[in-house]
């Protein structure tokens, strides 16, 4: 028997992130600076600290994996949505539809395949304003032909007419 003892491949990391607010300390000498930031992949909300004398915009995507940073000294935690500054997460949601518009093709494979999760849940239910009405609505249109992108949602699926909102919404519940 084989034991994997690379647990880091089998745990999902985020390599980005994305910047939702720069804090800046001058009066804390071991800390100039605190990003917060949001992961691309998991979207865990991060706190990271930046490299000296680098240039770091809000909304900015920063490498923060395993190789060679650029811009990033370390990630310092992962924090609650609680813990986030008032500019952070008033660019939470506007932010998560910006990943789910660049990872438009997982959330589309993900409407198109969506199975029952119980006998008495479905997983489209999860997405807010899907209820049992119109869950049986939305597997009857994927059904005479699968969703092609966004667009496609909104424009067959009158009950869904932002399905990226929808989504980023149950994101961030």
């Amino acid at each position: 028997m084989k034991i994997n003892n690379n647990n880091r491949e089998s745990k999902k990391k985020d390599d980005y992130a994305i910047v939702l607010d720069i804090i800046n300390k001058e009066n804390n000498y071991r800390d100039s600076s605190l990003i917060q930031a949001i992961g691309t992949k998991t979207y865990s909300l991060l706190e990271l600290i930046p490299k000296e004398n680098v240039e770091i915009k809000l909304g900015e995507k920063v490498y923060i994996g395993d190789g060679k940073r650029e811009k990033i000294q370390y990630i310092k935690r992962t924090i609650f949505q609680e813990k986030l500054t008032s500019s952070a997460k008033s660019e939470l949601l506007y932010t998560i539809i910006d990943i789910i518009n660049d990872r438009e093709s997982e959330y589309i494979y993900f409407i198109n395949n969506a199975k029952p999760i119980t006998i008495r849940k479905h997983a489209l239910e999860l997405i807010p304003g899907v209820g049992k009405k119109h869950l049986k609505d939305l597997i009857k249109i994927r059904e005479e032909e699968p969703f092609k992108n966004f667009e496609d949602i909104k424009k067959r699926v009158p009950f869904l007419s932002h399905p990226q909102k929808a989504i980023a919404t149950r994101i961030l519940n």
